[in-house]
Order: C-alpha cells, then sequence, then structure tokens
C-alpha cells in the first residue's frame, strides 16, 4: 500500500475508478442486510435522519471501534457514482467557520442554510486508531442529498465487516505490516478546483 501520509494536508483518499468512489457506513445487522438485499438502503435505513460517508478505511474503524460498537457492528462499503460524489461536495458546507474559507460568518451562515451536505476534516487515524497529523473527510448528507444517494447514486454495496475485523486482529496480534498489507487501497481523489476552494481542502 503506498504511503497515505504523503499526500495533502486535507484531501480525499478513496478507493476509486474512473466512474466511481468507494465509501463506508457502518450499522446495525438489520440495517446492514436490508441494504445489501436491496442494492441500496432500504427500511429500517431511516432517509430523514443524515447518514455521513467516509471515504477512509482507517476512519470508519475509528469510528466504529473495528465493528464493535453497538449498532455499528456491521460496515458496508458503498461504491457510489463520481457524478454523485461531487455533486455532494458542491452542494456541502463546513461544518465549522473557517475565515479564509468562508469570509465572514455570515456568509458561511448562509452556505449552512443552502446546503444540504455538511463536510468535516477529521484527524486521519493510524491502524492503532491514534490521530494522524493530516485530515479525513466526513460528509453528512442530509434532505434532498440522502434521497440522491438512495435512489441514484449507488452502484454496489459490500459487506467488508470480515475485513474490518480481519485487519484488527492483525493489529491486536501486533502484525501491522500485515495488517497494513489488508488495507483497502486509497489513493488520493483529484476534487475539481471549485470543490478544493469551497471546503478548504489542500490536495
Amino acid at each position: 500500500m503506498k504511503d497515505q501520509e504523503s499526500t495533502g494536508y486535507r484531501a480525499v483518499r478513496a478507493q476509486h475508478t474512473a466512474t466511481s468512489i468507494t465509501v463506508y457506513q457502518a450499522y446495525s445487522a438489520e440495517i446492514a442486510d436490508a441494504a445489501l438485499a436491496a442494492g441500496t438502503f432500504a427500511p429500517p435505513f431511516k432517509r430523514e435522519r443524515m447518514t455521513w460517508i467516509k471515504p477512509s478505511f482507517r476512519w470508519m474503524a475509528y469510528r466504529c471501534g473495528w465493528a464493535t460498537k453497538p449498532g455499528q457492528e456491521r460496515v458496508l462499503a458503498v461504491e457510489i457514482t463520481r457524478e454523485g460524489f461531487e455533486w455532494a461536495l458542491e452542494h456541502a458546507g463546513l461544518s465549522h467557520f473557517e475565515p479564509d474559507t468562508h469570509g465572514t460568518r455570515e456568509q458561511w451562515a448562509e452556505q449552512q442554510r443552502a446546503s444540504p451536505v455538511r463536510v468535516q476534516w477529521d484527524p486521519e487515524r493510524d491502524l492503532r486508531l491514534r490521530p494522524l497529523g493530516h485530515r479525513s473527510i466526513q460528509i453528512g448528507l442530509g434532505g434532498e442529498a440522502v434521497h440522491r444517494y438512495v435512489d441514484d447514486w449507488i452502484t454496489g454495496i459490500a459487506d467488508v465487516t470480515p475485513v474490518m475485523r480481519g485487519v484488527a486482529e492483525l493489529v491486536a496480534a501486533g502484525d501491522l505490516e500485515a495488517a497494513r498489507a489488508g488495507l483497502p487501497q486509497e489513493e488520493p481523489y483529484p476534487l475539481p478546483d471549485r470543490i478544493t476552494r469551497r471546503l478548504g481542502a489542500t490536495g
């Protein structure tokens, strides 16, 4: 696996192809099984709630505790179209005010009101789930964005819980080289300039 730490401070790192990008979500068995059967999210998944997608496998591992936290025991790899992913980022607002990105708090507040998507740049994690010096993107889909995600963007869903738990076992055993080799291959995703500026990305 290539050195993910060599890329930008705020850069999207993900599995992606010419047409798609993979993001991760963790859910209960009931929601995961329904999604796998339908090929998209279906009840008991609730469209009314904001749903957070994560391109980083390691950040997903941190969030769900290697698929051990209650209600997050199943980890899904969700393949979505690049067009959908970039639509989400083009319609996103940062969760926190940043003068260099927004100018004024009023401009930030207006973007928040108009945006169905939230973006957070949180510290990326190493294999022991300790924070690293660069950031990983988390994307919260609400309102119109949830419907687009469920109905239009998803092209495939796979259960990667065994991969998540297998890597966790290797980490627990102290075999970090094998654990690293078991991670999905993530590469920098080329963000269009307009999205880079909107979200304060750096590479």
